[in-house]
Parts: structure tokens; sequence; C-alpha cells
């Protein structure tokens, strides 16, 4: 069963807020995770998923194939639910997030989940694979794309840079990756905590193309991928500005939300903010 892909902006906003109103959910049930990354990342990942991701949810493992990692794997919800709503599991399965023996464990991990395509959380590494891929699909001349999800605090690893170096070196221009630039991490800002900025100037320097857009408008998210496609022998990184925890006024922009889950009134609040779908 291929996924049928759509560029309808309508269609993947409305598809956005039901991911949002999914990942609340599951977070409330599981009493624990990530919450203000992975509404952040909403948009960036539903949009991947709906418009330009090619793949089969009956053959995950096909070699012709777009591949996505999520880098910043504490945002796992987010993973979680795109791949429910398009059909590689039953989307009851959302209700056991971090459950003990569950599949969908708190961080990505390919050995409960074989359809995703690395077990990720160590920040850092999901972004080496990611150029792994990229690099294996030029060697065996296959048309397609590996998307890859990076957070604000996982680009202050060093072996981010050393994979940013090694992407441009072999002119891998079948990587797009995003930064979901939300400016916080589970200590603070980052600018205060270890600060990355500039970041566009830091990746071109690294030979890389970049572009910054609004992290939650469809519409620009869509034309930056699309721009990428069409300028070679440079890896793509696309500066989603976002903000933590989006949807939802109480989470919104506090640091505390970082890594962990609303409490029953809390989520009775965030499901009512974020309307019917």
């Amino acid at each position: 069963m291929t996924i049928r892909l759509t560029k309808d902006i309508k269609y993947i906003e409305n598809k956005c807020k039901k991911v949002r109103k999914l990942i609340i959910d599951s977070l409330y049930k599981a009493k624990s995770g990530h919450t203000g990354g992975s509404l952040s990342s909403v948009e960036i990942v539903t949009t991947i998923f709906t418009a330009f991701l090619r793949f089969d949810p009956d053959d995950p493992f096909k070699r012709e194939r777009d591949k996505f990692i999520l880098s910043k794997g504490h945002a796992a919800p987010v993973l979680y639910v795109n791949l429910a709503l398009n059909g590689f599991f039953n989307i009851f399965e959302l209700n056991t997030l971090r459950f003990n023996n569950t599949r969908l464990q708190g961080h990505p991990s390919r050995e409960k989940l074989p359809c995703i395509d690395a077990s990720t959380g160590s920040l850092g590494q999901g972004f080496s694979i990611a150029v792994g891929y990229a690099l294996a699909d030029k060697i065996d001349k296959l048309d397609y794309y590996t998307y890859v999800v990076l957070g604000d605090g996982e680009i202050q690893e060093g072996q981010i840079w050393e994979a940013a170096m090694s992407a441009s070196h072999y002119k891998l221009d079948n990587i797009i990756a995003f930064l979901d630039h939300n400016k916080l991490q589970i200590d603070g800002e980052i600018k205060n905590v270890m600060n990355v900025l500039p970041i566009k100037e830091k990746f071109e320097a690294f030979g890389w193309d970049v572009i910054e857009i609004d992290g939650h408008n469809i519409s620009e998210m869509i034309k930056a991928i699309e721009r990428a496609f069409n300028i070679k022998e440079k890896p793509h990184l696309i500066v989603a500005h976002t903000i933590k925890g989006k949807g939802v006024d109480f989470i919104e922009n506090k640091v505390k939300w970082h890594g962990i889950a609303p409490n029953k009134e809390e989520y009775y609040n965030a499901i009512k903010q974020l309307g019917d779908i």
C-alpha cells in the first residue's frame, strides 16, 4: 500500500491539529515524556510524511524509498503519531506509549519498532546515520532523499559537526536536514546553556545550503523542501523557527515542559485549546 502524497495546505494543517491532539493524549496516558519538543516539530514531521516521503508501510525496508530519521529522539510522540496515521501500525497502539514492553519506547527503538529507520535519542547520532543513508544511496545511484530532524540542544554536540563536514565533503544533495529551532533545551535557552548561534552561517561555512523559515507555516515548509530539490552538490538545512509547545498556551515557550506530561486538568485544558479536528 503506497501512501498517496498531497501538498494540500488545508489538509496538512488539519492533520497537524489531529497530530497535536494525539500527542497530548498519548503523553497524558503515559504520564511521562517530552511535550514541548514534540509539539514544536509537528508541522515539520507531518509535512514531510504527508507531502514528500516516498514509502510503503507494507514494505518498510524496501531499498528504493526515502528515509526519515528523528535525530532528536526524545520527541518520539510526533514520529509515532505520523507513523500510525500513515498505516505503519494501528492508531490505538499510541495508547501504549512508554508502557512496559511497548513497541513505542520513550525514544525510538528500531529493535522494538522495526519500521523506523534508526534508533535515536543519544543526541547527534541520528544525524550521522542519516548521512550514512544518503551516502549509500549516492553510491548505489538511487534517486531518493533522507530527511532528518535535529534539535537545538542536539547541535551543541561535536558529532553533529563531524557529520555536517562529511555530508558536504561527499556533496550529499540528497539529504535534507531540519532544525526544530525553538531556542530552548532542557536546561534553558540555548544561547545561555551553550550558544550555537549563528546557525545559518555556521552550516554555510561547513558547505551546506541553508534557508530559514517559519516552522509552523506549511506553505513555507513545502517551498523550502522543493527549493532543496533544485540545488545540487550541497546538503540542505532548513532552519525552522518554531515555538516550543506550540498550540497550547500554558506550554508554549516554557522550559519546564521539555520533559513532562500533562496532568488531568492540563490535559483537558490542552485538548479544549486544540479544538475540533
